[in-house]
């Protein structure tokens, strides 16, 4: 399955998503994306199922001497939550990490007042609350949303995405109530390979979205 772009592989999660509503499973639906590609596709799915939209701005933690390893992800208000076993392979603790944290919180909370232009975060407790992604690799940055979320007491936590991996899928069912995904590939190497047009979104890519979100 190869899907042409963020926009088409939403509209085909969309349709599952339907089905999962028109059962049942997603009663008064909330559709949070995680920027910046996991907005373009929760754009389509809240049209679909006529939810409210907004975002959930993840922040992954790199180890200090090279940003780009994962080591741990932070989201909303949540306390960042850590790969221990790879903190452990490094012979790095909390602390040493402490810089790295405070820098990405700052970008955390930038990125939350740009893309929210002063509203405030929707309310949760008591909702379905559909987080949605532009696919799911290792799930350290998914794991941080969905922990950040039950902590605020939703009624139902669910996770679509339209491609993951067969680990970060099984990882992500212990944490959400339900994870919906279109493709799990067993040759995964990276989200971009299953889709044709994979260009990095900008802010402003995010902001169009959220204007077109349903009233």
């Amino acid at each position: 399955m190869l899907f042409r772009d963020r926009r088409q592989a939403g509209r085909a999660l969309a349709a599952r998503l339907r089905e999962r509503r028109d059962e049942g499973a997603l009663p008064d639906p909330l559709v949070l994306g995680l920027p910046r590609g996991g907005v373009a596709v929760a754009a389509e799915v809240a049209r679909a199922l006529d939810a409210p939209l907004d975002v959930l701005v993840v922040r992954k933690v790199g180890a200090p001497f090279q940003e780009e390893f994962g080591v741990g992800a932070m989201a909303g208000d949540g306390v960042p939550v850590f790969d221990e076993a790879t903190l452990r392979r490094l012979g790095l603790g909390e602390a040493d990490l402490a810089p790295v944290v405070e820098r990405e919180r700052t970008e955390l909370r930038r990125r939350e007042q740009l893309y929210r232009r002063g509203r405030d975060a929707p309310e949760v407790r008591g909702r379905t609350v559909v987080v949605v992604d532009d696919g799911l690799a290792t799930g350290s940055t998914a794991r941080a949303a969905l922990r950040a979320l039950r902590s605020r007491a939703p009624g139902r936590l669910v996770l679509a995405a339209p491609v993951c991996s067969p680990e970060g899928a099984a990882l992500m069912r212990s944490e959400a109530d339900e994870v919906v995904c279109l493709h799990e590939p067993a040759a995964f190497m990276a989200v971009g390979q299953w889709y044709e047009e994979f260009d990095q979104l900008t802010d402003e890519d995010v902001l169009e979205a959220l204007r077109r979100r349903p009233a």
